[in-house]
């Protein structure tokens, strides 16, 4: 809104201030605003936010050599687990933090598992396979260390397996006839002979008690064929290094937070095979 203050100050101004206060006032009085028509003009557009560039004194931009350009990597060390089955995860998936963590259990507790010092191949994961034997079978691939339980449209849960003596001498198939939780250790007759400080915890005196330290681990599936027992054990280990590797003595080694896993899959008189 506009009014006309110009009377009122017209008499308190000198002569000079009055021809100033004329002009002010046919300004105002007007109550109109000149639009700046240049401001659309693409050339101005152009030339008001063209980019500036730093050009250092003395020096000719095109004479300076350019980095070489490094060459992006065209594939990644990649890996399925039980919890994602897409392409792009990273070989040390986070996953396998809670896999491998700290467990408390029945008054005992398996310390974690340091995975990212383990081949990621012998790392839990769902992996494709294909057999003939059914859904609940197992197979140890002693060639490979591999451990499968079979399930359903051509897949397998596989684990990574350490394989002492014992775990070459026998192939064949059998059945999981007994699954023992935190399992006794007894050692073989030949073992205390031969060691003599084995005797305290040979079998006439009850064995090694259960614990994180037991050779047997947290579980152990004892495998038995035609009603016998082959004294052929898949088992966990305190021994994390041994996985994927041939051990001194023992059957098949697993990692103990594996070998819980495996023992709340297995049925009761599952089938296994050792290749």
């Amino acid at each position: 809104m506009c009014f006309n203050w110009f009377p009122m100050m017209v008499d308190l101004l000198p002569v000079s201030r009055r021809l100033l206060a004329a002009a002010a006032l046919m300004t105002l009085s007007a109550c109109s605003i000149i639009p700046d028509t240049g401001a659309t003009d693409p050339d101005r557009f152009v030339q008001e936010t063209a980019p500036i560039f730093y050009r250092p004194e003395g020096i000719d931009p095109q004479k300076v050599h350019r980095l070489p350009v490094q060459p992006v990597p065209q594939s990644r060390d990649l890996f399925r687990t039980q919890f994602h089955q897409t392409y792009g995860l990273p070989t040390f998936n986070p996953v396998h933090q809670a896999m491998y963590a700290q467990k408390s259990e029945d008054d005992f507790t398996l310390p974690a598992i340091p995975y990212k010092r383990i081949d990621p191949r012998f790392l839990r994961q769902e992996v494709d396979y294909k057999t003939n034997e059914r859904p609940g079978t197992i197979v140890v691939d002693t060639r490979d260390h591999f451990l499968y339980l079979i399930e359903p449209s051509g897949k397998a849960m596989r684990y990574g397996v350490g394989l002492g003596a014992a775990g070459y001498a026998w192939h064949g198939r059998g059945l999981i006839q007994w699954k023992q939780k935190w399992p006794r250790w007894t050692p073989p007759a030949e073992m205390v002979a031969r060691e003599p400080q084995m005797k305290p915890l040979s079998a006439a005196r009850g064995g090694m008690n259960p614990g994180p330290t037991n050779p047997l681990g947290a579980r152990a599936l004892y495998i038995f064929q035609n009603g016998k027992d082959t004294l052929y054990r898949v088992h966990g280990t305190p021994d994390w290094q041994s996985i994927g590797r041939a051990a001194s003595s023992g059957c098949v080694r697993m990692l103990n937070q594996d070998v819980i896993d495996l023992y709340n899959r297995v049925s009761a008189r599952a089938e296994i095979v050792v290749l």
